[in-house]
């Protein structure tokens, strides 16, 4: 949770941190589901992550979501590290 525009909840590994950032990123999947109802899914979910970052006004076209967040590649980073992860049985 960044604490520039959001007041942080508990410690950064706590419960209450973890059920607000999962808050944020729910809310900026149903505000790019709203903003993109034709999108499958699945790029809506990639929608809602680079909105997390960056805002859903950022979030112009699915083929550049990632364009003006971290890295310019927010989105795609999180999906693969969240493959990763359940690869390896996280």
């Amino acid at each position: 949770v960044d604490k520039r525009y959001h007041k942080v909840a508990g410690a950064w590994d706590s419960e209450e941190h973890i059920s607000q950032a999962t808050q944020i990123l729910t809310g900026m999947i149903k505000e790019i589901e709203k903003k993109f109802p034709n999108w499958s899914k699945e790029q809506q979910l990639k929608g809602g992550i680079s909105a997390y970052n960056a805002g859903t006004g950022n979030v112009q076209t699915y083929a550049n979501m990632d364009g003006g967040t971290t890295g310019n590649d927010y989105a795609n980073d999180v999906v693969a590290r969240a493959q990763y992860l359940k690869k390896h049985g996280y």
